[in-house]
């Protein structure tokens, strides 16, 4: 018996490693996955951009920010003549947390250098803040980078909140962001495609390992819960690199532990690198600060922040001294920042719910209505 097992379970991995091959082979071909004029991708990993040299000193000539445990200790000493209270120490840094204010900073606050980041000249004008492109464009607004450069949980290769944003987005289906293009002719060169963005429904599809993620998967379009993230961008593709055109984006954003938050950001385009099997590149556009912060201690509690030497109320009175966009009309202050999200996504084939869905009586119902399942 154990050994009929033992057959039946080779039998079962050498099928499902023939059958991952097969949806690799059949995708690299290119024509299967391009359907009636149409493609489909899902995110598969995400991250700020943040340009790094490999001693950071460059960008951070001065080292790396202190975190909330380095500050804690700072603000209230525990080797002095009483110890603070609980509601004068660990509750009122919570409520620091929570509720941020832009006061003036107690901590020096080490903001990211150098010249060069990734991302788009989004507002059409080169000042003394912006960057240049790895590939040489001027003009490149990603206050972000200065922001979150010399943190160490949004370093690679092992910053805790770049890791753990990847985990639990690939682990989470409330994080799944699809991508649909069509009126597509040519994955290489097409002068007028259109891009529009949807929630997912389904897990990814992983080879044998279960550690990296294959094309060929397919993916149910959440037309019900994920109205919200669909966003349609009109956009080109030039010698395989697809960009878009600008509009107001929210996407799920969930980081750890099942939460599920959002992100709104405006003035959102992509650039892509395009083949039959993925489609690689950046998201940039304008975050707003305080939805920003907000969906971050969501996600991440105090002691989670502290993984990656994260102080949410440093950051957040950072964010909006860097903030370059949006004016308060009031204050005139503004209140989004500019940045730069690389991402990778692997082709699947999206499945759209149909319009009319028969009911156990022999009704017929609009799809709106019907199961989410």
């Amino acid at each position: 018996m154990k050994r009929g097992v033992t057959s039946l379970a080779a039998m079962a991995v050498a099928m499902g490693l023939t059958t991952a091959t097969s949806a690799v082979e059949t995708a690299a071909k290119g024509e299967p996955t391009l359907r009636d004029r149409t493609i489909g991708y899902v995110l598969t990993s995400r991250k700020w951009n943040v340009t790094q040299t490999p001693d950071g000193k460059l960008e951070c000539p001065n080292g790396l920010n202190d975190g909330n445990r380095e500050q804690f200790t700072i603000l209230y000493p525990v080797d002095g003549p009483t110890k603070p209270l609980l509601k004068d120490s660990q509750l009122e840094r919570e409520g620091q947390i929570w509720h941020p204010e832009n006061t003036e900073e107690r901590f020096v606050f080490r903001e990211a250098g150098g010249k060069v980041a990734d991302g788009f000249d989004l507002d059409g004008k080169t000042d003394a803040n912006d960057f240049t492109s790895p590939d040489g464009a001027k003009g490149i607004d990603n206050q972000m980078h200065r922001a979150l450069g010399c943190i160490a949980g949004w370093r690679g290769p092992d910053g805790a909140q770049m890791h753990f944003e990847n985990v639990y987005m690939q682990r989470y289906n409330q994080n799944r962001l699809l991508l649909e293009i069509t009126e597509v002719d040519d994955l290489v060169n097409d002068p007028d495609v259109t891009l529009t963005t949807y929630r997912g429904m389904d897990e990814l599809m992983t080879d044998a390992s279960g550690m990296a993620y294959i094309a060929g998967g397919t993916q149910r379009v959440d037309m019900r819960w994920g109205k919200q993230f669909i966003q349609q961008f009109k956009g080109k593709i030039v010698d395989g690199v697809l960009t878009t055109d600008s509009h107001d984006l929210i996407i799920p954003y969930s980081m750890t532990f099942d939460t599920s938050t959002i992100l709104p950001m405006q003035d959102v385009r992509f650039r892509l690198k395009l083949t039959p099997t993925s489609a690689d590149g950046v998201m940039a556009g304008y975050t707003d600060v305080d939805a920003w912060v907000k969906r971050l201690v969501l996600s991440w509690s105090t002691h989670h922040l502290s993984y990656g030497q994260v102080s949410a109320p440093s950051l957040y009175r950072a964010m909006r001294r860097l903030a370059d966009a949006k004016p308060d009309p009031k204050s005139g202050q503004n209140t989004a920042i500019s940045g730069t999200t690389e991402l990778k996504f692997r082709q699947a084939y999206l499945i759209h719910p149909s319009q009319q869905v028969a009911s156990t009586d022999g009704a017929v119902t609009p799809a709106t209505t019907a199961s989410r399942e």
